[in-house]
């Protein structure tokens, strides 16, 4: 027999639905993940020798995230239907520990995001200003290929590559900033919406956590 009643009802099936939605959730942050991590442009620019690998820990952060909301919402849903006050609580708890997480994750990725774009500079100009880098006109005309840019160096090989661009191709410095703040930028909306669902989430297992333990008092 359950042990809410009337409004709690209400609130245990609310919080079913969250979860569900929760691990739909978890889903959704792994798929982006993924897509990050083995989206072709991304890895063409950051899969040379020697480029840097910042923005892909902040993606394996995303992704252990993911499969990690999956299982706590698994379990959410789980401990909603059997009125489990044990479950509701390690719910609860492991919401706030992915919270926490979030947020040092996310002013990780604020700290950092200024370093990732210029690390990335940085390797695609040493790979047209170091002349003992046999690979770095290939590098450099990735680069070209993929964020349809030139130039941004003031080495005569850059300048040698760009002399038939257009005059209004955008130099690829600027054109990195702008393509990795993008990916910065998905990753930071997708975190501040999981952020709002976790917060209803641990109100709701509370809620529904104490009318538990009230029920069994009265009982």
């Amino acid at each position: 027999m359950s042990k809410v009643q009337g409004g709690m009802k209400c609130v245990k099936y609310l919080l079913f639905v969250f979860n569900f939605i929760f691990w739909l959730s978890g889903l959704l942050v792994l798929a982006v993940g993924l897509w990050l991590r083995f989206d072709p442009e991304t890895v063409e620019l950051l899969m040379g020798e020697g480029a840097p690998d910042t923005f892909f820990i902040a993606v394996y952060i995303l992704l252990g995230a993911g499969g990690l909301m999956m299982v706590v919402g698994f379990f959410g849903c789980f401990g909603a239907v059997r009125e489990s006050q044990c479950l509701l609580a390690s719910f609860f708890a492991c919401l706030l520990i992915i919270f926490g997480a979030e947020i040092a994750a996310g002013v990780f990725g604020f700290i950092n995001k200024e370093q990732i774009v210029e690390e990335v500079q940085k390797f695609y100009s040493s790979s047209i200003t170091d002349t003992t880098n046999v690979n770095g006109t290939a590098i450099a005309l990735i680069y070209h290929k993929t964020l349809n840019c030139c130039g941004g160096s003031m080495s005569e090989v850059s300048n040698d590559l760009c002399a038939d661009a257009p005059s209004d191709t955008l130099d690829c410095l600027s054109a990195i900033t702008d393509f990795f703040n993008d990916k910065l930028h998905i990753i930071g909306y997708i975190g501040i919406g999981v952020a709002g669902v976790m917060i209803l989430g641990m109100i709701f297992s509370m809620v529904l956590c104490c009318a538990i333990r009230n029920s069994r008092e009265v009982i």
